[in-house]
């Protein structure tokens, strides 16, 4: 477990996480295949947000349960809280100041949010 930091942009929203960022998470869906991120998930506990509260913007759709959270001034999705654990905090990878994506060991595994119910329904049962 390491502690990361993370930013938008435009540097208004900054926060840090502690996590293993060994298995990081892709999804298809119609929002993250446009906006391009990759995740990984951590409880509240382990992020920090430590400046920006005031810059960002929430942006939900769909059934209103995922609440995405994106710089007002620059337009970074830096974090949100996911439709699949809303009471967790998914962070945006591509956001992380300290991580590089080219020389991390890292396993990559794709979420198929085009199917977003039969998709969850099939983690859920190999996770039992």
């Amino acid at each position: 477990m390491r502690r990361y930091l993370g930013s938008c942009h435009c540097g208004a929203v900054k926060f840090s996480v502690e996590a293993d960022l060994s298995k990081i998470g892709d999804c298809n869906c119609s929002l993250c295949a446009k906006k391009g991120s990759l995740h990984h998930t951590v409880p509240p506990e382990r992020f920090k947000l430590i400046s920006g509260k005031d810059a960002l913007q929430r942006y939900r759709f769909n059934l209103k349960i995922a609440s995405h959270f994106f710089c007002r001034h620059c337009g970074i999705h830096t974090f949100s809280h996911p439709r699949t654990a809303p009471d967790k905090i998914n962070i945006n990878i591509r956001t992380l100041d300290d991580f590089d994506l080219d020389s991390a060991d890292y396993e990559k595994s794709s979420f198929d949010g085009k199917n977003w119910e039969a998709a969850f329904e099939a983690r859920q049962k190999n996770a039992q």
